[in-house]
């Protein structure tokens, strides 16, 4: 991974001018494609397979006057008044006409029809007129919105004075949220972090423009979408709130490393190259641990979390993507710009020490040469590497007694999480509105003259086809349901025009988030068998509150399954990335101990109503239903970012040779101070959501912010340090079957850093085709071939003899990248092995000759098609028929005439027949012990040096 990016950057800086107008042309490409086919966002929440979304599909068909959308007017008489004076009915019944008029109104109910009566409060002051449209909640176009808040508007004014009529209901139950100034202050508060940290307003502005850039891209992409199917309102928030902030901690961490970099005196471009590498590693790890997560969402089985996660999941991505490619194109043009500058002190000291080095060698200089020396130094020289002492403090004090401070930490985290326990979920209504919002008047207005229960009421229904009498049926059944405890009123109970179909509509004493309401329709459900046996019809409730209730309950029982997934996965990445088993099992935990706070906080605030003013929280009770699942997924990606940037610099130095303690401190001082500021640009993107936000965002906001500000400064930053110290050198233990059969993902770098320390092997200017130094593999059975050292030039040739068919494999293969190189150096076209195995792969041919029935002359030729750098034919010795063995000397001939490197394997004898005269051969002979045995030898009386030369 690591020199692929290595190979990414050194690109990107090259072609830097092509990556910018290839972005801007792509920019450019998605924003015309969104304009042009973008089909507006949806807020209907349906799921395929509930009691309640069956029965609404059921009832589209068969009573459709009672299956759509709904809206509802309030109209509340003056003072003294009621609905029956002579002026209040003039004005209703002219407004319930002109309601019916609109475009997709199927009826209008009104206080004075005895069929379909409305709602009449106990005092006669208020009805409730309910609007039935024709069609779902998606699919009411905003032109009839717009006329149903005309003709509302109209019958207001055309009420008496004192009077009042408001539009509501569940049509304008949620609203679409949409970007404020408010959600600015975070990117000025990010500015303000970046500028202090990196030190560079060119280089803090470098990170924002990432993050816009990729946000800009993701949203044309997602609206573009909405012409393939619904997408939910709240989708393109989120995903802005999340590229935002993992785009500007993604550049952060590399540009954060190219300017260390640069501080060390390294070149401006390979210092890009590196910083791709290195952190670009880390970035690539975080973005696709948070892009499974989200698309993880789909375990829930719910199409509009599924698509949410999707879409999010795409904004991480290309926000990966632009940070890997556009931003070392943007450190590149920025160049030496952003070299940190040696301070003030450090010039002077470095001016002085060039000074008496001058004097030294050649006495007192001349005033303006000592001045060029001085600035010719102040130019050069890198400032020197100094530790921070706050958090040298800070992993000191933290470490010092672990046990305590572990301890400590659990009993916090256990506290903070208590109040998670009675974290409430629901699907949003009117009633979480701001209180000047038409549609939370006319919710306020319902609940005072009604009730609670007609904001959300029920509808229960069933198939009738059977009964004799189908209206003394329904009157039955509604009288037996309006005795049930929880039922305020059951204002409706008929048949369907053709009397297959009847429905019943039950308005709960409880609001339609209020645990009343649900226990109610769970009454009602359980009594499911025994209206079938008293009366013969299978009866379901439905309605949106129905709805609602349903969508918790599937998003709940979907929690733990997606935390076993979350958790399993996690332990599973960072076993592979830290080969370790203490290290994957405490991140876990940690991870665990976030989301807990998150949840412990966002009920207090939203449930007990703690700091719920001053959070502009407009009514404390349940939270989105799927606030759990996405702000898991999320969390667990942030999450891991943390992990991995923090724990990654305290394995590095651990395996460069420090003690596990010192590893700590080192590693620890090394990144707490990027980690902390990409934790403060996340809270504060996170936190600015949250005054103003859409309420379905503002505790997804809130329990992202929380759950950063607990992870990176009480887990990662005081939990980790204080774990490591207690388990010592027992952390980085690691069973070596375990190790052998996980892949292994190269976030520090090694790789890469192998590769450039060989750069110049095995000597400057090399241009083996093949190259080993003491190389060893191991062989089938167990053998061990090995230590070999051998070049071969390019377009050279070589015979590998050996005693066995085993050791000759093994090498063939090794060097050709199709098995493991054990120990060792190896270079093969040029690239190390193993680090670079799988582009070997692609330049070197590998022909089976046993597995080409002694005639692999005409595969030799294949595969010079693909026009390899080296070409292996192993098991030579399996082509007994001379005229076979001419045509594949003449293929072998051909291939050294393109300039192809060839190594030919043979067991029992060397196929001396096969190359040119003079051609030198390798005995390779398997052992028990590395360095049990390989030697060059030659058909001729030639050393070693001499086939070299």
């Amino acid at each position: 991974m690591s020199s692929v990016l290595y190979s990414l950057g050194r690109w990107a800086v090259r072609a830097r001018r092509l990556v910018v107008a290839m972005w801007v042309v792509a920019l450019v490409l998605v924003g015309g494609a969104a304009g042009l086919l973008q089909q507006g966002l949806d807020n209907q929440v349906s799921i395929p397979g509930t009691e309640s979304q069956e029965a609404l599909d059921r009832l589209a068909a068969t009573f459709p006057q009672v299956s759509g959308a709904s809206a509802q007017v309030i109209v509340v008489a003056p003072d003294g008044g009621t609905i029956n004076d002579d002026a209040m009915r003039a004005a209703i019944e002219d407004g319930v006409e002109d309601l019916g008029d609109v475009s997709q109104v199927e009826v209008v109910t009104s206080p004075y029809d005895d069929l379909m009566p409305a709602s009449v409060s106990d005092d006669d002051r208020a009805t409730l007129l309910t609007i039935q449209l024709d069609g779902d909640q998606g699919s009411i176009t905003d032109e009839t919105k717009d006329a149903l808040g005309v003709e509302t508007e109209a019958l207001a004014q055309a009420l008496p004075a004192g009077a009042e009529a408001h539009l509501g209901g569940q049509l304008f139950s949620s609203k679409f949220p949409e970007m404020t100034l408010t959600e600015g202050i975070g990117l000025l508060v990010a500015l303000v972090v970046l500028v202090l940290t990196l030190g560079s307003l060119v280089a803090a502005g470098l990170p924002l423009l990432n993050a816009l850039l990729g946000v800009g891209a993701s949203m044309g992409l997602l609206f573009a979408a909405t012409v393939l199917g619904p997408i939910n309102s709240t989708t393109p928030m989120l995903a802005v709130m999340l590229g935002l902030a993992v785009g500007i901690d993604y550049a952060l961490f590399i540009v954060s490393r190219h300017r260390e970099q640069l501080g060390k005196g390294l070149d401006v471009h390979e210092s890009i190259a590196r910083a791709t590498a290195t952190a670009g590693s880390a970035v690539v790890f975080a973005g696709l641990t948070v892009m499974i997560a989200l698309v993880g969402l789909g375990v829930a089985g719910i199409p509009f979390l599924t698509i949410m996660g999707v879409a999010a999941a795409v904004t991480v991505g290309v926000t990966v993507l632009v940070s890997l490619t556009l931003l070392p194109a943007l450190l590149g043009m920025a160049g030496e710009r952003l070299r940190p500058r040696p301070s003030r002190k450090e010039r002077r000291a470095a001016a002085r020490a060039a000074a008496a080095a001058v004097e030294a060698s050649q006495g007192t200089p001349a005033q303006d040469d000592l001045e060029a020396t001085r600035t010719r130094v102040a130019v050069v020289a890198p400032p020197e590497e100094k530790p921070n002492r706050f958090f040298a403090g800070w992993v000191r004090a933290v470490t010092k007694v672990p046990a305590l401070t572990v301890v400590l930490v659990i009993a916090g985290m256990g506290a903070l999480s208590y109040p998670a326990l009675d974290l409430r979920l629901a699907l949003p209504d009117a009633g979480v509105m701001a209180e000047d919002d038409p549609a939370r008047v006319t919710y306020d207005l319902v609940s005072e003259n009604f009730g609670d229960g007609f904001n959300g009421p029920l509808i229960v229904t069933g198939s009738i086809v059977t009964s004799t009498d189908p209206v003394a049926l329904m009157d039955q059944i509604g009288d037996e349901i309006a005795d049930l405890p929880g039922v305020a009123d059951v204002p409706l109970s008929t048949p369907n025009e053709s009397a297959d179909t009847g429905i019943i509509q039950v308005v709960p004493e409880g609001g339609p988030t209020s645990a009343e309401t649900e226990a109610l329709v769970r009454e009602i459900r359980s009594l499911h068998d025994h209206f079938l046996d008293e009366y013969g019809v299978d009866l379901a409730v439905t309605g949106f509150t129905a709805v609602g209730i349903d969508v918790s309950d599937k998003l709940g029982n979907a929690l733990l399954p997606f935390a076993l997934v979350v958790v399993g996965l996690s332990l599973i990445l960072l076993t592979m990335v830290f080969r370790s088993i203490a290290v994957p099992i405490k991140a876990t935990i940690g991870y665990l101990f976030s989301v807990g706070a998150a949840f412990g906080v966002v009920s207090l605030v939203f449930e007990h109503g703690v700091l719920a003013e001053a959070l502009n929280v407009t009514r404390t009770g349940p939270v989105i239903s799927f606030m759990p699942i996405v702000l898991m997924g999320i969390l667990f990606g942030l999450a891991m970012d943390y992990e991995v940037f923090l724990v990654s610099r305290m394995r590095e130095d651990y395996v460069h040779g420090g003690s596990a303690k010192h590893a700590i401190s080192t590693g620890f001082q090394g990144s707490a101070k990027v980690v902390t500021a990409a934790a403060i640009i996340m809270i504060a993107v996170f936190v600015a959501f949250v005054p103003h936000g859409d309420m379905n965002l503002k505790p997804i906001a809130l329990g992202l912010a929380v759950g950063v500000a607990v992870d990176a400064f009480v887990v990662r930053m005081v939990f980790v340090p204080a774990v490591l110290a207690l388990l010592g050198e027992k952390a980085w233990y690691m069973p070596k079957w375990l190790d052998k059969v996980l892949p292994s993902f190269d976030v520090e770098g090694e790789g890469l850093t192998r590769e450039l320390s060989l750069t110049e092997w095995p000597e400057p200017g090399a241009t083996d085709s093949v190259a080993a130094g003491d190389l060893e593999v191991h062989g089938a059975s167990g053998t061990i071939v090995g230590p070999v050292s051998v070049r071969v030039p390019d377009g050279g040739t070589l015979l590998v003899h050996g005693d066995a068919t085993a050791p000759v494999s093994a090498f063939l293969l090794a060097v050709a990248g199709r098995i493991k190189v054990s120990g060792g150096v190896a270079k093969t076209a040029g690239l190390v092995l193993p680090e670079r195995a799988s582009s070997v792969r692609r330049l070197v041919a590998v022909v089976d000759s046993a597995a080409e029935d002694g005639r692999p002359a005409a595969a030799v030729r294949r595969a010079l098609g693909d026009k390899p750098k080296v070409l292996v034919v192993d098991g030579t010795e399996t082509v007994g028929d001379l005229a076979a063995r001419a045509e594949l000397a003449q293929a072998v001939a051909g291939a050294q005439a393109a300039g192809v490197a060839v190594l030919l394997g043979s067991t029992g004898f060397a196929a001396t027949d096969l190359a040119p005269a003079g051609t030198p051969v390798l005995d390779v002979t398997p052992g028990e012990r590395a360095g049990a045995g390989a030697h060059l030898a030659t058909d001729t009386d030639v050393t070693e040096q001499e086939v070299r030369a």
